[in-house]
C-alpha cells in the first residue's frame, strides 16, 4: 500500500517533512522522499524517533523513484489512499506502471487512528490541562470596549505560552449578534454591555490537538440569552453523561438534540454534537445526527469533543465544548474547567 497523506504519514512512521510517500509492504517499509529530508530521517530512525524505514531518494522525480522500488518488490496489486490521492497522479502511476493492480482503499490508516494507545492519552490530558488552563485567563482578556480581534490575540498568545506549538484552527471570537454564527471569525466589533460572546479555541501539543469552547458575557446579559446558556449547559451534561463504550456518535448526538428540542432549540441546534480528536482537530468518530446503520460506535480509547449549541439570529449564540476520553466506565473530561457564564 502507498500512503500519501501526510498526517497517516506522520502518525505511521513519525515523519513530518512536507514530501513523501509511505510504502507498506510485507517485506518492510519504506519511505519515498527528496534530499531536503533524507539525511534528517536517516538520522531520526538511527536515534530512534522515527520507525524503522527504509529511505528510498528521489533523484529526479517520485513517480520514477515509487516504480522503481515497487517492480524490486515485484509487487502485483498496490493499494492507494483514495481520499489522499489525485486523479491525475493516480493516473500517472497507472501509465508508469500498467502492470499493477492499483486499488483504491478508504480509511486504512485513519482506522487505527481511532483508538488512542496509552502514550497518546497521555498527551492528550497534558494538552487537555494546558488548554483547561488557558480557559481560567479569559478574564484577563475579554472586557466591554475590546474587539473580537484583540481578544483573539490575546487568546492565541496565551495558547503560545501554554506551551503549544501552534493553534489547532483559527480562534473564534463572536459577540453579540456574530455569536448567532457557528464558525464566525474576529472581527473589528468592540464587545458591549449585554452580549454573549462565544470563544472557541485550540492547540497543537506534539502534533494532537485539543479544543475547547467556553461563553462570557458582558455585564447583565438578558433573560432569554440566559435561558439559552442554561438549556446548552444542560444538552452538554446530558450528552457527557450518554458518553460510554458501545454507544454509537448518533446516540450522543441524541442526548444532546433531545434537551435542545424539549426547550424549543431543536432547529437552533445547526451541527454535530461532536467530532473525534487527534492529529487532526476533525476526525472520526463523527457524533451527530446520520442514516441508520452508519454511524459510529464508541470504543474505549477514542478522544473526542462534546460541543451541543443554540444559535438563534437576532439574540445570540452559546456552544460549550469540552474533550473527553472514552473509558471502560463512560467517559473522562480532558478539559476540566468551570463551565458557567464568565461574567466580565
Amino acid at each position: 500500500m502507498v500512503v500519501s497523506s501526510p498526517i497517516n504519514i506522520r502518525y505511521l512512521t513519525g515523519f513530518t517533512g512536507s514530501s513523501g510517500l509511505l510504502i507498506a509492504a510485507s517485506s518492510g517499509n519504506a519511505l519515498v522522499t527528496d534530499g531536503r529530508y533524507d539525511t534528517a530521517v536517516r538520522e531520526a530512525v538511527a536515534a530512534g524517533e522515527m520507525a524503522s524505514v527504509n529511505v528510498e531518494r528521489v533523484e529526479i522525480r517520485y513517480e520514477l523513484t515509487l516504480i522503481d522500488y515497487l517492480r524490486r518488490l515485484q509487487a502485483g496489486r498496490v493499494g492507494v489512499e483514495a481520499g489522499h490521492i489525485t486523479v491525475s497522479t493516480l493516473e500517472s502511476w497507472k501509465r508508469a506502471a500498467p502492470e499493477i493492480e492499483w486499488v483504491a482503499t478508504d480509511g486504512v490508516v485513519e482506522r487505527q487512528r481511532l483508538v488512542k494507545d496509552e502514550g497518546e492519552v497521555a498527551l492528550f490530558r497534558r494538552a487537555g490541562r494546558a488548554l483547561a488552563g488557558v480557559s481560567l485567563r479569559l478574564r484577563e482578556w475579554v472586557r466591554e470596549g475590546r474587539t473580537e480581534r484583540e481578544v483573539a490575540r490575546d487568546i492565541d498568545a496565551g495558547i503560545e505560552s501554554a506551551g503549544f506549538s501552534q493553534t489547532a484552527f483559527p480562534t473564534i471570537v463572536a459577540s453579540g449578534p456574530n455569536s448567532a454564527h457557528p464558525h464566525a471569525r474576529p472581527g473589528d466589533r468592540r464587545l458591549r454591555a449585554g452580549d454573549l460572546v462565544v470563544l472557541d479555541f485550540g492547540g497543537v501539543l506534539d502534533g494532537y490537538c485539543v479544543d475547547l469552547t467556553r461563553m462570557a458575557g458582558i455585564g447583565q446579559i438578558g433573560s432569554d440569552a440566559a435561558s439559552l446558556v442554561t438549556a446548552v449547559q444542560s444538552a452538554q451534561r446530558a450528552a457527557v453523561s450518554a458518553v460510554r463504550p458501545g454507544i454509537s456518535g448518533a446516540d450522543v448526538d441524541r442526548a444532546a438534540r433531545s434537551v435542545l428540542e424539549g426547550a424549543g432549540l431543536g432547529p437552533a441546534f445547526l451541527h454535530g454534537t461532536g467530532h473525534g480528536l487527534g492529529l487532526e482537530v476533525h476526525e472520526a468518530p463523527r457524533l451527530s445526527r446520520t442514516a441508520t446503520g452508519t454511524a459510529e460506535t464508541l470504543e474505549v480509547g477514542m478522544v473526542c469533543t462534546i460541543e451541543p449549541g443554540a444559535y438563534v439570529a437576532g439574540l445570540g449564540g452559546v456552544r460549550l465544548e469540552d474533550d473527553v476520553l472514552v473509558t471502560a466506565s463512560g467517559c473522562e473530561v480532558l478539559t476540566e474547567a468551570p463551565r458557567d457564564l464568565l461574567v466580565v
